[in-house]
């Protein structure tokens, strides 16, 4: 089989990487399946790098190329789809969400990257490490907050956001950081344009009480789940295991206060911050 040409660094890596590799794996009259039993790995993540929605790793190119017998191509142009400012372990996180139809998700400490402003997200950044020069940590904040330009199309993706109590009252940053963050989270809710509710402590137990919690569905592509602990995370796209955080996430939804009593206690609490008042 003929080598396809390097990919233009100017386009899109990740999609034409994926157009070669449904290219190069039709062409050797292989299956999404049979394709992933060569290389160890479920034909779902084929689907998945095929749509763009899964990073290439460097050892899956290699095999790639000796599978599909292109000459080196995969190896050298996932180099290329791998450029990103965001950390190694967040990258194809950040990838996946510009491309999702639906992302839901939990936390249980702080306001999710979406949702955040700039000086929260600098306070949030500043504590993950305060040795940090200040030029990384505007670095930093500003490819976060380059992420919640997701939100600015009107209607996808659609983000569904449970957020604990504990999130709204840490105060991170100061009063006035929080009443700001408080208020956004409001206002994008009061437009229509994300669902926030807020898992009370009134709930007491629940299903997620072990950590955050990430959904991200696709239009042609298997859903994923992340779980991110301190500076590592992890993608999950088992069929099985994602039903079963689906269940976890409807539970939580369950658990949690409508949209409206939501918006009443964001609220409330920006006006607490904002104030002084907040016990």
């Amino acid at each position: 089989m003929a080598a396809p040409k390097d990919l233009d660094p100017s386009s899109s890596p990740r999609a034409l990487l994926g157009a070669e590799l449904r290219h190069a794996r039709e062409k050797a009259g292989l299956s999404q399946t049979e394709l992933g039993q060569r290389l160890f790995v479920s034909g779902s993540f084929i689907g998945q790098l095929e749509a763009g929605t899964r990073r290439m790793l460097p050892d899956i190119a290699r095999m790639l190329d000796e599978v599909l017998g292109t000459g080196g191509f995969f190896a050298r142009n996932c180099r290329a789809a791998a450029k990103s400012r965001f950390s190694e372990h967040f990258a194809e996180v950040a990838e996946s969400e510009a491309q999702a139809t639906a992302i839901r998700e939990y936390t249980p400490l702080l306001i999710p990257g979406l949702l955040q402003t700039p000086a929260y997200a600098r306070a949030v950044n500043r504590a993950y490490d305060p040795t940090t020069p200040e030029e990384t940590v505007e670095e930093w904040v500003e490819g976060r907050i380059e992420r919640t330009r997701l939100l600015d199309h009107p209607t996808k993706p659609l983000l569904w956001t449970v957020l604990d109590e504990a999130a709204l009252r840490r105060e991170t940053g100061g009063r006035a950081v929080m009443a700001e963050a408080l208020l956004h989270i409001a206002r994008l809710a009061r437009k229509s344009r994300v669902i926030v509710q807020v898992l009370p402590f009134s709930a007491g137990g629940h299903t997620a009480m072990q950590g955050a919690l990430k959904l991200i569905e696709f239009e042609d592509a298997p859903p994923l789940a992340y779980f991110e602990g301190v500076r590592t995370g992890r993608l999950e796209d088992d069929p099985a295991t994602l039903t079963q955080l689906r269940f976890v996430f409807d539970l939580l939804v369950a658990s949690a206060l409508s949209q409206e009593k939501s918006l009443v206690l964001i609220e409330e609490l920006a006006q607490d911050y904002t104030h002084e008042e907040h016990p």
